[in-house]
């Protein structure tokens, strides 16, 4: 993991972004942030399971095809499986340890 700060490359609203190795973070106090640093360890791990191109067209399909049946961008990007994951178990920090390959298709609805 290659923690960058930057506050022009994490979208409005959000604190971090994960583009296998990097995670991008958009303030310089978030390094110390352990629950957000698990979050993007968590996608980290996703990327790596889908070989990271096929899971970001996993991803933004995810995402369209909630938005088009909540036609809300916050509520369809909470519905996203990985999103769902990750937020779920951010808070445990031995989740990666004990988490199976693939583990994110528990959390596709």
């Amino acid at each position: 993991m290659i923690l960058i700060v930057s506050k022009y490359l994490v979208p409005k609203g959000y604190r971090g972004l994960t583009v296998f190795p990097f995670v991008f973070l958009k303030q310089r106090e978030s390094v110390a942030d352990a629950v957000l640093l698990n979050h993007e360890k968590i996608h980290l791990r996703q990327q790596l399971e889908l070989l990271v191109l096929p899971f970001f067209v996993w991803y933004s399909l995810e995402f369209l095809w909630h938005f088009l049946r909540q036609r809300d961008v916050k509520t369809a990007y909470y519905s996203i499986s990985f999103e769902r994951e990750a937020y779920a178990n951010e808070k445990d920090l031995h989740y990666l340890k004990q988490r199976s390959f693939w583990y994110f298709l528990n959390y596709c609805n």
